[in-house]
């Protein structure tokens, strides 16, 4: 109320200056015009709908334009970098927004990186390039055992729960998803209407907590489980062991978002705040972790099954390969999320010091499946820091078959990084619950926008996989991906900087890389 009260003010001091140039001085046709004009403008921004900012700040809101175009923001917190931490990119953040606005991302001039540092990549262009594919390719995720396969676009929204993020973003980020036919993983806050109304490919997410599917103890049930997976807009269901933002510590929701309809939605006390256990209380060991995924999927109808984690020991996931091989119980899919991925609120050390980066972390699980013989029976996602067609082809040469997005996919809603997450007064009705800041996020708009970040950021993967010589996503390799190993002129390719295993290779005669944490591998323990 405090956005009308302020621009109804405006209102009456016009209308006083009004009264004044008449009965007082005409000198006071200034002040009213101005005042006037400025009220107008507040008017316009309360009903106008492409920008949010100006919704819940009018007037004010434009200071915020005025300093992007004059560019002095600190967009540090969203640039690629260098493996010694400095940033090298141009801002991402301006080509997500372009793309979701439908404005050519293209720019004169020559690159701002500096390609002269230690850890400067590029992508191999081919001096034969291919015709760019008509359309974009999709991923069977579906293994052995399962009845109910899906194709995965190759970029989808990434998880961000019901809570965290207000109703009408989730909205948005759903309808865009059915617009454009790729996938939303709803986070481990729970299966809300929100995320089933507009019709949208839904991957639900279960975690620690398990929100939306547990009991009053806060254990997994499983007749709630059954019955919410069986929705038809539940393509997939993914079991959260970890995100990259905060590896080995779970989700926390302040109090002041738990209102009536979180609460119902995650079956948790209102107005307290909700902190998920570290720990999955179903299952105490990778063996019976994939148990606990086989029963699952049987609870799903055959529905794909697999888990999200970001990597931090080899012997540890190598463990859980173990585990499969002993079952012969394999995912359908694996989501690798890597340290560099964000998050609305976490403790400092943990983003800056746990868990693998995306690149070693699918590296990692994508060799270990290989080696262990179970690379064509699983899929492999990437999420953390993707955000351009470029960063999609580079995680495909680095072993990923479909990449997720979610701080790009935030930028596409109308988010502006001002880190006010954790505090419920978002400006822009992203990640609050506040219901007059929330409704300055228009829908129909931003969903539109989320549609056309996608597709214009996976139509620019096949266009730099086209000038790569690569037809498909199978031809891509680390062979192609080439990275400056030394301050000096010496770039080498992926494909030399790591070791890539053979199929089968680590149960017949590991190499000597991999042997000593394949000996420390238990599928009954996951220390190691």
């Amino acid at each position: 109320m405090v956005r009308f009260g302020a621009v109804g003010l405006l209102i009456v001091g016009a209308a006083a200056a009004v009264v004044s140039a008449l009965f007082v001085s005409p000198w006071w046709w200034l002040a009213g015009c101005l005042i006037g004009a400025i009220a107008l403008v507040g008017c316009y921004d309360l009903v106008q709908r492409r920008h949010s900012v100006l919704r819940n700040y009018p007037v004010l809101g434009h200071a915020r334009f005025l300093l992007e175009a004059i560019r002095p923001e600190l967009q540090q917190y969203f640039v690629e970098r260098n493996y010694d931490g400095r940033p090298y990119d141009r801002d991402t953040r301006s080509i997500v927004y372009e793309r979701a606005k439908g404005v050519d991302a293209e720019e004169p001039f020559g690159s701002e990186r500096d390609m002269y540092s230690r850890g400067y990549e590029f992508l191999v262009p081919s001096m034969r390039p291919v015709d760019m594919p008509k359309h974009a390719p999709r991923v069977r995720v579906g293994g052995p055992d399962c009845t109910q396969p899906y194709d995965m676009a190759l970029l989808n929204v990434s998880a961000m729960s019901f809570g965290s993020l207000s109703a009408n973003a989730v909205l948005a980020l759903n309808t865009g998803a059915a617009r454009g036919g790729f996938a939303h993983d709803t986070g481990e806050g729970g299966l809300s209407e929100y995320h089933l109304r507009p019709g949208g490919d839904i991957i639900w997410e279960i975690g620690t907590g398990y929100f939306g599917c547990r009991t009053k103890d806060g254990d997994f049930d499983p007749d709630q489980f059954r019955e919410k997976a069986a929705h038809p807009a539940v393509k997939c269901v993914s079991l959260k062991l970890s995100q990259g933002a905060k590896p080995g510590i779970g989700g926390v929701l302040p109090g002041s978002k738990v209102n009536t309809e979180i609460a119902r939605v995650r079956g948790v006390p209102e107005g307290e705040t909700v902190i998920s256990p570290p720990y999955h209380r179903a299952f105490a060991t990778p063996r019976e972790m994939v148990r606990f995924l086989a029963r699952m999927r049987e609870l799903a109808d055959g529905k794909p099954v697999g888990f999200k984690l970001c990597p931090g020991s080899r012997a540890q996931f190598l463990a859980v390969c173990k585990a499969m091989l002993a079952e012969d119980i394999t995912p359908d899919f694996i989501i690798v999320d890597g340290a560099e991925g964000g998050t609305g609120a976490a403790p400092l050390e943990f983003a800056d010091h746990l868990g693998m980066p995306l690149t070693e972390g699918l590296i990692t699980v994508h060799n270990a499946l290989v080696g262990a013989g179970l690379r064509d029976r699983v899929r492999v996602g990437a999420s953390g820091k993707v955000a351009t067609g470029a960063d999609i082809v580079k995680r495909l040469a680095m072993g990923a078959d479909w990449t997720n997005a979610a701080r790009a996919m935030m930028f596409a809603v109308g988010c502006i990084q001002a880190q006010r997450c954790h505090t419920n007064r978002c400006p822009t009705g992203v990640t609050t619950q506040d219901p007059r800041r929330a409704r300055a996020l228009d829908v129909d708009d931003k969903s539109e926008r989320v549609r056309r970040y996608q597709e214009a950021t996976v139509s620019s993967a096949l266009q730099i996989m086209a000038a790569m010589g690569a037809s498909e996503p199978g031809e891509l390799g680390p062979h192609l991906v080439r990275r400056r190993a030394t301050d000096a002129d010496e770039f080498r390719s992926y494909a030399e900087l790591y070791e890539w295993l053979k199929p089968g290779e680590l149960t017949v005669d590991p190499p000597a890389g991999w042997a000593a944490d394949w000996k420390a591998a238990d599928p009954d323990s996951f220390t190691g």
